[in-house]
């Protein structure tokens, strides 16, 4: 007789009897999207089993009996994924493991063997400390808001339902095969100069061979494995990691840098000049060469993401349409897939190339090969041309105030009404008066001459999310900031701002 799951614990103690046998999950973990926690703080593994359990059962109910499961490179991450694995075999399902991969390695891996279902563990870009997964029941789609409140609510409640016929296969060759579908036939025409930076992350395994395959010159940067992160976090969008890449293209005079986070579902670039280009820019370079190549192409993009995409000269000539979406990789995935669009378009560095460009998921790998891919098909120009052809707007950084986990969306609720209350008396902020409110996620707040201004909630850590742009000025976009900062701090609970990811303006002095 199989006995039945237990209910988990929000919390035991380190280092307890309890600890390693009970499964203890902290509810917080389970995101709009996908599921994180700080190991072994909020999870231990019996709590990962009880996911597992909870998983499979929720694969059962929906008819599927296989999944791909994969871990990146962290020291306690294999440990993770083999307590997940034992959970999906208890609840019957049958375990392909890949090994350590990225997480488009495992998305990739659904394609390949054929097997519809994934589960991932992975931290991303989130520091040591984290861990989390990634899953998804729908190639090429992962867990939405209503997957993960249904897995939440079998596995605090302890629905998960063992059954048997669980099994294991390790499946061998998907770091060859996945390589060997990414570079396919491409071969560059002309020499390109390529700073490749991972972070010491688990791209490092999988990016410089790739970009040497298709013809690149490639100068490595950090991209020996070790998951100590000894120079720091792996995450393109941090300004730390973009100013080294920089630093790397002007010391070499390479063509351009290529950055990849932890598990290499997002990837940053910087130009020829060492200039960082945010990857919604990024996003308008690829949007007008898709474009061209695809008359009447659409585009989805978060609403994080320049104002470019809708307001672009050149976009508009070739006929190209563009949504503003939730953010967030499964709610983009999506969109993307329902809406037959081209590809979608995350500042945060997320790039979902639909067919005939890719599958639908984000991979940093494809698009390091589609911008590599882009240069090539414009050889007199570099990437800083391709910069400058854009329209000017100045852009705020990602800047992310910190707010409790417990609290962060009844805050943005009261920061929304706010901000609607101020437009409905015509308000404006930076002295441009607002002439409407996107609210698909959180407040995009437009503004009359084109600019905007956002907050909204971050689905995977304690914070806010605040950007902003401005087509007129950098003194404008501080002006605009400054308002939109003033609005946010009537909330006393918002903390200050996280530095790694935005040196500017100062924490919580709205400068």
């Amino acid at each position: 007789m199989i006995p039945p799951a237990a209910a988990p614990l929000a919390h035991v103690t380190p280092n307890s009897w309890s600890f390693l046998r009970d499964p203890m999950i902290a509810p917080t973990g389970f995101r709009e999207y996908d599921a994180r926690w700080r190991y072994p703080q909020e999870i231990n593994l019996p709590g990962m089993s009880a996911l597992g359990l909870g998983l499979g059962t929720q694969m059962r109910a929906r008819g599927l009996a296989d999944i791909v499961v994969a871990n990146d490179y962290r020291d306690y991450s294999l440990a993770i994924k083999q307590a997940l694995t034992l959970g999906l075999m208890r609840a019957g399902v049958t375990v392909h493991d890949i090994g350590p991969a990225l997480s488009p390695m495992a998305y990739f891996a659904q394609f390949h063997l054929d097997v519809p279902a994934v589960a991932m563990v992975t931290a991303s870009h989130n520091p040591n400390g984290w861990t989390g997964v990634k899953m998804g029941f729908q190639r090429p789609m992962t867990h939405g808001p209503d997957e993960m409140a249904e897995l939440r609510d079998i596995v605090l409640q302890g629905r998960g339902e063992a059954a048997p016929g669980g099994a294991y296969l390790f499946e061998e060759g998907l770091r060859e095969a996945y390589l060997d579908d990414l570079a396919g036939d491409v071969r560059l025409t002309r020499p390109l100069k390529v700073v490749c930076a991972t972070g010491n992350g688990t791209a490092g395994a999988f990016a410089p061979e790739l970009l040497a395959r298709i013809g690149a010159e490639v100068v490595p940067l950090h991209c020996g494995l070790d998951y100590t992160f000894p120079n720091y976090n792996p995450n393109p969008e941090a300004l730390e990691m973009l100013h080294d890449m920089a630093a790397a293209v002007r010391a070499s005079g390479a063509d351009l840098a290529l950055g990849f986070d932890g598990d290499g579902d997002r990837c940053g670039l910087v130009d020829d000049e060492g200039e960082e280009i945010f990857a919604d820019k990024v996003g308008v370079i690829l949007a007008r060469d898709y474009a061209r190549l695809h008359p009447g192409a659409r585009f989805v993009v978060d609403v994080k993401s320049t104002g470019l995409f809708a307001s672009d000269p050149v976009l508009k000539d070739l006929g190209a349409t563009t949504e503003y979406w939730k953010t967030g990789h499964s709610h983009m995935k999506r969109r993307v897939f329902e809406t037959g669009a081209l590809a979608g378009f995350e500042k945060s560095g997320h790039c979902f190339l639909a067919p005939p460009v890719g599958r639908g998921y984000d991979c940093g790998m494809r698009v390091a090969v589609e911008i590599c891919r882009l240069l090539d098909r414009h050889p007199g120009a570099s990437m800083s041309d391709l910069r400058r052809a854009l329209p000017r707007t100045f852009t705020s950084p990602t800047m992310s105030p910190f707010c409790p986990d417990t609290e962060k969306y009844a805050v943005l609720a009261r920061l929304v009404a706010r901000l609607e209350a101020l437009a409905a008396t015509g308000g404006a902020l930076g002295g441009r008066k607002i002439t409407g409110i996107v609210t698909v996620n959180g407040a995009r707040v437009m503004l009359e001459n084109g600019g905007w201004g956002l907050v909204r909630a971050s689905s995977n850590t304690p914070n806010l999310v605040v950007v902003c742009e401005s087509p007129e000025s950098e003194a404008e976009l501080r002006a605009l900031f400054t308002d939109l900062d003033a609005v946010i701090r009537t909330e006393p609970v918002v903390g200050a701002y996280d530095q790694r990811l935005a040196p500017w303006p100062k924490p919580g002095e709205g400068a």
